[in-house]
């Protein structure tokens, strides 16, 4: 093969150099979010970290410390690549917005967002919702992350490729006991997903979301495993860079023909498996 022709396939060990993204919801070590920010700062992009503490510090987990958080983005950034974070409450009025204008104003333009944020607990069965919990759950989960793409595209500059990645959750896939508010919001983001990326395509906006299977985020038990094992064919649970590797792959030019998509990155996990079917 001429080297010329080897060279033009030859894969990036940098491909978002040069490049900025904005993560929501980088607070906590053993998070998606912070697992995603490295993996980018990895691959060569500046970084903007949104985090919201208050939120951890209500789990059973509680809060991690913030500074070590940043520090450990920091130490994966390449060059002259650079970590600027924002603490904001995105259910409050203005703030996707205010997050988005900060990265942009700290890096002069922004080429890819992540919407990780979520909201944990606070949720019911059926019988057991308020009418608070519901608005709670759609402000964090569904309604934050529309109004941080209307925000990344009203900024977006023309000719400029750019990309979005949402986090859905396994809703489609089968039940989510006791997690009605939670998962309602999240197929929300699942159904409008192939309407933005349609709408925003004519501006060079790629979108797409990932759900990331069940993931470790530091509330896996060893009696909470053992029930579940048998569901996952290569005999481990998720970690937090498994969706991560994804997410960041759909921010650089080699997913530049993907959009409009949800694509679930589960370990071939097999819900039917536990009932022995």
């Amino acid at each position: 093969m001429p080297a010329d022709v080897s060279d033009a396939l030859a894969r990036d060990p940098l491909p978002l150099r040069g490049k900025s993204v904005v993560v929501t919801g980088v607070s906590r070590r053993a998070g998606i979010g912070f697992a995603a920010a490295c993996r980018l700062a990895a691959y060569g992009a500046s970084v903007f970290c949104h985090h919201f503490v208050p939120h951890d510090r209500e789990q059973e987990w509680g809060g991690d410390d913030l500074s070590a958080v940043l520090d450990g983005v920091r130490d994966h950034l390449v060059g002259d690549a650079r970590v600027a974070d924002l603490h904001a409450d995105l259910t409050e009025p203005g703030a996707p917005e205010q997050v988005v204008e900060a990265a942009v104003a700290e890096f002069g333009q922004v080429g890819a967002l992540v919407c990780n944020q979520a909201l944990t607990g606070s949720d019911g069965a059926i019988g057991e919702l308020t009418a608070t919990e519901l608005d709670r759950h759609w402000a964090v989960d569904a309604r934050a992350s529309i109004l941080l793409a209307q925000a990344f595209a009203a900024c977006h500059e023309d000719g400029m490729l750019g990309s979005i990645v949402f986090l859905t959750s396994g809703q489609g896939k089968g039940p989510m006991p006791g997690e009605v508010a939670y998962a309602a919001a999240k197929a929300a983001i699942a159904g409008v997903t192939v309407t933005i990326a349609d709408q925003l395509a004519d501006r060079g906006i790629r979108v797409n979301t990932v759900n990331p299977g069940p993931v470790d985020t530091g509330y896996l038990t060893d009696d909470m495993w053992r029930t579940v094992a048998p569901m996952f064919p290569f005999g481990r649970y998720g970690v937090p860079d498994d969706p991560a590797r994804l997410i960041a792959w759909l921010v650089t030019d080699e997913a530049s023909w993907i959009t409009g998509q949800l694509i679930d990155t589960e370990g071939g996990f097999g819900r039917w498996r536990a009932r022995g079917t």
